[in-house]
Parts: structure tokens; sequence; C-alpha cells
């Protein structure tokens, strides 16, 4: 999406170094397939047969993705793109021809990727996308869970928490929210398959989920022990003969008397976590680069269509920042 050149445009061009934000929008602009995002969600679009004409499809997905990837409410993207040059370039917005959509625009939009889980078919695209240039290998998955707090008071309209979310108690802090699963290839480390729960589900239950078909072999921490027992594990002819390279819990390895037994079991476990590591990278970019530490939404679906976004962006600047060429 390109516009007309002003003045200003060019005199922000001559200034002395490119912003960390700007240079972001500029790479994801690049590598991002805008016609055929447009095209997943042009099938639900309003026509404008009725009432005011809709906006373009391709300015509402702009700003959404802004939305996503600087967890922004709906009328602080508007607001900021306002305030921003980058994110206004990034939206490809000429004030001389036409005003941001505002807030409840916004809103409406994202409802209807939310109905129609748009945001699961765009991560579906993007890994499509991966396995056919070869970046995405098979043959292994990483498994983890990470938790999303919500908000636990109760000082709102209805006058009580989110049902669909549960608290759960990890160490010795307890917490209140929901969970993300991931699935990631052990061999590249992009998140192929992504679940989510009420935070109080154990990590297991979700594990058999996010295996694939063709994996030979699981990598997983020490919540995962005993999935290679589980029902639903030991009813699939394929899922039953994987290897489950489960890291054990660390106090088991200590307890091993000094010698060359507990020297291997240190090594075996330190190759183990050497590959399990890669599932933190995803986590990584979704909660520190993007924001993405809380729940932002009522209800696990909402959240869900966040996440498939998130996550799909996610392995989009991974593989930006492999050095891969640009589509």
């Amino acid at each position: 999406m390109r516009y007309q050149q002003t003045f200003s445009d060019i005199e922000y061009a001559n200034r002395k170094r490119v912003t960390k934000r700007e240079s972001f929008l500029n790479m994801m602009d690049t590598i991002i397939p805008w016609a055929e995002w447009v095209e997943l969600i042009r099938p639900f679009y309003p026509k404008g047969e009725q009432g005011r004409p809709p906006r373009g499809i391709e300015l509402m997905l702009r700003m959404y993705l802004l939305q996503v990837w600087f967890n922004l409410s709906d009328e602080m993207v508007e607001d900021s793109i306002y305030d921003s040059y980058a994110m206004r370039s990034f939206a490809g917005l000429d004030f001389f021809e036409k005003q941001v959509p505002d807030a409840t625009t916004l809103l409406k939009f994202r409802h209807l990727l939310e109905k129609h889980q748009i945001g699961e078919q765009i991560f579906k695209a993007i890994n499509g996308f991966l396995e056919a240039n070869g970046c995405m290998m098979r043959g292994g998955t990483i498994v983890d869970a990470t938790i999303l707090n919500a908000p636990s008071s109760t000082k709102n309209a209805s006058g009580e928490r989110d049902p669909e979310m549960h608290s759960t108690k990890k160490g010795n802090q307890w917490y209140f929210g929901m969970k993300a699963h991931i699935g990631v290839d052990a061999g590249s480390g992009y998140t192929h398959t992504l679940e989510v729960t009420a935070a109080n589900e154990h990590d297991v239950t979700k594990a058999s989920e996010l295996i694939r078909q063709d994996d030979e072999v699981v990598y997983g921490d020490a919540g995962y022990h005993g999935i290679e027992k589980r029902e639903e594990i030991m009813n699939d002819p394929q899922k039953s003969e994987i290897d489950y390279r489960i890291n054990e819990r660390a106090g088991k390895v200590k307890r091993l008397p000094e010698g060359p037994c507990r020297e291997f079991e240190q090594e075996l476990e330190r190759r183990k976590s050497s590959v399990r590591s890669k599932v933190e990278h995803p986590f990584r970019i979704v909660k520190m680069l993007f924001g993405y530490k809380k729940v932002v939404y009522r209800g696990l679906s909402k959240n869900l269509n966040r996440l498939h976004v998130l996550f799909g962006s996610a392995n989009l600047l991974m593989w930006a920042w492999a050095g891969c060429p640009q589509r």
C-alpha cells in the first residue's frame, strides 16, 4: 500500500537514523504477502451494498496487525497512527485523501476475524509457506506451555471473573488466567501447532494435539513425564511409537552417586535441554517483543485468534532474522 509523498515525507526521510519501530514495520511490510492475506478475509468482508461503503480490507488488516504487534487497544491504535509517522506510513494513509478508521470500525473488523477464525488461517498460511520453501523441517517436535495472566478483579459490569479462566499454582506463586500450549519444530524452532486452555489444565493433557503425524521424536520438560502412558498416545499407532525424550526432574539426577553414571545422565539431560531450548524463542518474541504477557480479552476463543496471529508473526520474524530471502 503506497501513497503520494508529501513535503513532510521528504523532510522525514532526511533524519539521521531510522528508529527500531520503523525498521521493524518496514521489514514486516516487505515480507508479508498482503494479497494472499486479503483474500482470506474477502469472502467474509461486507460488500458495501447497503449503508456506508466499508474501508479497504488491507488498511483494516494493517491497523489490526499494529494493534497485535504493539499490544494496543482499539482507541490507542487510532491515536498511535495519528501520532506516529512510522505507523502512518505502514498503514499507507495520506491525510489529504482519507483519515484513520475509528476505533469502532476496528472493533467490528476484529470481531469479524475472530468469528471466522482468520487468525488460524493466517497462521497456517505462514507455516505452509515455510514448509514449501524448506524452512520448516519434519520428524521432531518440542512441546511446552506458558501461563498468561488474566484480570482477577471482580470490579466489572458482571461482578465476576472470566468463567473460562482458572487459577493454578506454579512454584510458590498462584496465577489466574489461561495457558498457551505450542508445538515447535525441533529442527527449525518455528511454531507449527497452537492450543489454549484454562491455566489449571496440566501441560501433558494437550500434548497429543501438538504432535504431528510424521514426528519420530518429541522433546519436553519434566511436566510431560508419563506422556507415553496416556490413553490418547497409546491408542494411536503412530504416536505410540514415538521416542519421547523428556527431561528428568532436577532432583533425580542430583541424587545419583558421584561417578560415570551421574556424568552420563547429566550429559544426556544437557543434550535434551539444548534442543528443547528452541521452544523458548517464540515465547520470548510473543511476550517480550510483542508485549503479550497478559490476556487481552475475555474468553479463550478471542485470545486464541490473537495468539495465532502473534505466533505466526513470530515465525515470520524468525525467518527474516535468519537471513532468508524476502518473498
